[in-house]
This record gives structure tokens, C-alpha cells and sequence, in this order.
């Protein structure tokens, strides 16, 4: 088995996860769902900000087209011998192409070989989705459908394709061999090679209102308040709202986290990961920028962000939040995961309070 992962996880359910359920108690994404699959293409490009679900649609697309036993709207039945075989990810015409870093993290199986490098400390997971493994993927896409309803290859994060792995799809892309589909699903679509962009048929994800969005976060068990908190905390996204549920943040403790920030405290932060640190900690630094221009704050309450008259200037809090970016680009392989999040933390501080050097860091 290559790192291209056959078939879905059956632990993933939650719109951002990996099956038709999350999909059917997400009713924005069972409206887009609908709307796709009544229409034809061979390869779609699922493109919006992080946070609405692409990854659910990829796979619930992939799951209907694959379906013994379709419903009356074309989608999957959930019960038939295929949807059982994507559950169970043994499903022959199914590939789902991932970075190695993703697939860990979402429990994905790696084939021995893999495996075993990354035990033996040979080398780190990748983030990007390698060429050895879309060289795989061409090669299951050229096979016979084993079941006879096609093949399909999800592939996620698309914008995870280096310019080598974008240009070895783009033949295939462009002719796909027999009956196979393609779905790409984006966190960043613009990122993706142009001609990639211009094979796909693209669909841009819909926003869920508000009531559909807190409805879904406490059907999946946060409380109401927690539910409006964290739905406000992720900018609307609710699949980022969840996000930060499982990660253990309720919406008091993430009015929280600005304090915690200023005061140079760890521990607040210790149940995030690297990446998700950055995130609170940029958003932080959106806040405290528009507070200090004498708006209003997007993710934070006012009263958990300090008086704007307390805050820095304006170059301090850019040139901040310029580092947080460049730090975002090695967040997945932190060499020191611990040092890692008192560097971010200590930075945040020294900012926030207005002491060290505003300069620019050399670049990790």
C-alpha cells in the first residue's frame, strides 16, 4: 500500500471528517452535496477557507458515486457492500491522497515501508503530498474499477501538491483513463497551479447561517454557550469551532487566552497544538490591530483584550504578526515542541507588554 490512503476512516464524522453522517447532520453541506451530484464532470475542485466542510463533500461525493445501492437523490445508502468497504477502508476503487503529516494525524494507515522509515527516525513525515505517492495514484487510476461503478481519488489538501506532484496529475487530470473521478478539496485554492485550477470544474463552499452552524455544534455535544463562543472564536467556520472543542477550549476559556498571552503563561495553551497556538495567536493579533485603529474586535471580546491605549503600535503588532506567519511554516515538524510554544508564547508577551526589540526575525 503507497502513501495514497484507500477508502475512508470511520472514526472521522464530523463535517470535517471523512463520511456521509457528518455530511447528513451538516444541512449546508447536504444542500451542496444534492446540488453536485446532479450534475456531470469528471474532476470537481471543492475550494473555500478552512473550516466549511471540504473534506466531508469530497468524501461524500466519493462515497454516492461509488454507492451498490443509491438514494432517490443519488445519495450514498450508507448500508450496501461499497459504503461498508469505504467505512472499513477497504474499498478497491476508492484513493484518498493526503500528506503523510495529515494522515497520522486522522489515523490513516502508511504501507510498511513508510512506516518503518518514520519509526526508524530516517526521515519526518511530509507535509506536502510527495510525487512517489501521486506516481501511486496515476497507477490506480489506470486500473479496471474493480466493482464496476468507477474509480474515484480524493485529494486533500489539493494545495499540498508541490509544483512536481501538481504537474505529474495534470496529464491524467486533463484524460482521465476509463471511469475514474477526481475531487480536489482546498483550503487555499489560489495556492494550486493554474492549470490545475482549469481542469476542475470548481465549486466555491457556502457559508452555513448561524442557526444552522450552533445547531450542528451541539447536535456533535457542545453547550449552547460553549457553542456561540467558540462559533465566534473560529470567525463562523464551524467545523473550526469544533476544532477547538476537541481540543479542550470552552468559549470562557478562550476569552481567556489574551490575558494568558500578555502575562507570558504556558499552560493555557499547552492542550493546542503548534498550529493551532499560531491560530489564537494570530487572531489575537488581528484584535489588538484593530483595537488599536479604534475598531472593533472580530474574535475576542473587548473586555478580554487590553485598552487600545495599552497596546503597542501599530509596527510592533504587524512586524508580530508577520513572525507568527513565518512560525506557522514550521508548526507541523517543531523541533522542540516544548520550546516551540514558550518561544511563542514568550514573543506574544514581550509584544503585548511592549518590551523587546520589534525587528524581524531571521528566518527558522
Amino acid at each position: 500500500m503507497s502513501t495514497a490512503a484507500r477508502s475512508v476512516a470511520p472514526a472521522d464524522r464530523s463535517a470535517g471528517g471523512l463520511a456521509t453522517p457528518g455530511v447528513q447532520k451538516a444541512p449546508w453541506l447536504q444542500r451542496q452535496l444534492g446540488e453536485l451530484l446532479q450534475q456531470r464532470g469528471h474532476a470537481w475542485l471543492l475550494q473555500g477557507p478552512s473550516g466549511l466542510g471540504q473534506y466531508a463533500l469530497a468524501q461524500a461525493l466519493a462515497e454516492a458515486w461509488l454507492c451498490d445501492s443509491p438514494q432517490p437523490d443519488a445519495t450514498a445508502c450508507g448500508h450496501c457492500e461499497s459504503c461498508h468497504a469505504i467505512a472499513v477502508r477497504t474499498h478497491p476503487d476508492l484513493c484518498v491522497l493526503m500528506p503523510e503529516t495529515q494522515m497520522l494525524e486522522r489515523g490513516w494507515p502508511l504501507d510498511e515501508k513508510l512506516q518503518k522509515e518514520l519509526d526508524d527516525k530516517k526521515r519526518k513525515p511530509s507535509k506536502e503530498i510527495r510525487v512517489e505517492a501521486m506516481r501511486d495514484t496515476i497507477e490506480f487510476s489506470q486500473r479496471t474499477s474493480s466493482r464496476g461503478r468507477g474509480k474515484v481519488v480524493v485529494v486533500y489538501p489539493a494545495e499540498r501538491m508541490n509544483p512536481v506532484t501538481a504537474n505529474a496529475l495534470l496529464k491524467t487530470l486533463e484524460e482521465p483513463p476509463g471511469d475514474v473521478r477526481f475531487v480536489l478539496a482546498s483550503e487555499a485554492a489560489h495556492l494550486l497551479l493554474p492549470t490545475i485550477r482549469s481542469r476542475c470544474m470548481t465549486h466555491t463552499m457556502r457559508w452555513p447561517t448561524e442557526q444552522e452552524s450552533l445547531a450542528w455544534l451541539q447536535l456533535q455535544g457542545l453547550a449552547e454557550v460553549d457553542a456561540s463562543g467558540l462559533l465566534h472564536a473560529a470567525g463562523g467556520r464551524p467545523d473550526d469551532a469544533l476544532a477547538w472543542h476537541r481540543a479542550g477550549m470552552t468559549a470562557r476559556t478562550w476569552q481567556a487566552l489574551p490575558e494568558a498571552a500578555r502575562a507570558g503563561q504556558v499552560q493555557p495553551f499547552a492542550q493546542l497544538s503548534p498550529a493551532q497556538v499560531i491560530g489564537v495567536l494570530q487572531k489575537l493579533c488581528h484584535d489588538a490591530l484593530s483595537v488599536r485603529g479604534g475598531g472593533t474586535p472580530r474574535f475576542f471580546d473587548a473586555a478580554a483584550l487590553p485598552a487600545a491605549t495599552a497596546l503597542p503600535d501599530w509596527r510592533r503588532l504587524t512586524q508580530w504578526g508577520k513572525d507568527l506567519a513565518q512560525d506557522l511554516r514550521s508548526a507541523e515538524h517543531p523541533y522542540q515542541p516544548g520550546l516551540f510554544l514558550e518561544d511563542l508564547v514568550g514573543k506574544a508577551a514581550q509584544v503585548l507588554r511592549g518590551t523587546g526589540r520589534p525587528a524581524a526575525r531571521s528566518t527558522r
